[in-house]
């Protein structure tokens, strides 16, 4: 939300003033990402892994491959995010360049790290059909927790390409499509209210 804020759609001189005008939060939002979308979202996934690697232990590698993948891919948007503020803080010895070359160039790498970003959402839709097929063939959890996380798979892939290959429809689109992604949400609230009673070795 910070970075959708912060970038100006085709006005580098905005987006540059913007990152250096906000950088405490700039930087506080370069740490959320490596917290919630790395680490959090790692050790989540890793606790499933172990809940459900008993149903099926194929699955539950592929699962577990697909979001290794998207954390591989985070890493790069970060890199993409953190090479923004670099440009414009180190302007001073890329003597080659005009500044306004400079806020052009930091404006690059943060649109690679919103770019990067929809990559990722198609494996964080992938990751999803395996969890979901573990979901139904296990018996500790309710049968539409796995249409839900299907719903929300799709969605997510469809967003995403969406982004990446026609932003029109995109805009028309996404919406409509967030609404699906709540699946996950109500299999987390279900193991966080309701809980399991399974021994994980």
């Amino acid at each position: 939300m910070y970075l959708t804020k912060t970038f100006v759609a085709d006005n580098a001189l905005a987006t540059a003033q913007n990152i250096l005008a906000t950088e405490g939060q700039y930087l506080l939002s370069i740490f959320g990402s490596i917290f919630g979308h790395i680490i959090c979202f790692l050790f989540v996934v890793l606790a499933l892994y172990r809940l459900l690697k008993n149903v099926n232990e194929s699955q539950a590698k592929l699962m577990l491959s697909l979001v290794l993948v998207s954390v591989a891919v985070m890493f790069v948007n970060i890199i993409f995010q953190t090479a923004s503020l670099f440009v414009l803080n180190r302007a001073a010895y890329f003597t080659e360049f005009t500044a306004g070359q400079i806020y052009e160039i930091s404006t690059l790498f943060l649109q690679l790290r919103f770019m990067g970003e929809y990559v990722v959402g198609i494996f964080w839709g992938l990751w999803l059909f395996p969890l979901a097929y573990l979901v139904y063939k296990s018996n500790f959890m309710p049968k539409f927790i796995t249409v839900l996380l299907i719903l929300a798979g799709i969605c997510h892939i469809v967003d995403c390409t969406l982004f990446l290959t026609n932003q029109n429809i995109h805009a028309i689109l996404t919406n409509y499509l967030m609404i699906g992604t709540l699946g996950e949400a109500v299999m987390f609230l279900w193991l966080l209210i309701k809980g399991v009673n399974i021994k994980v070795t």
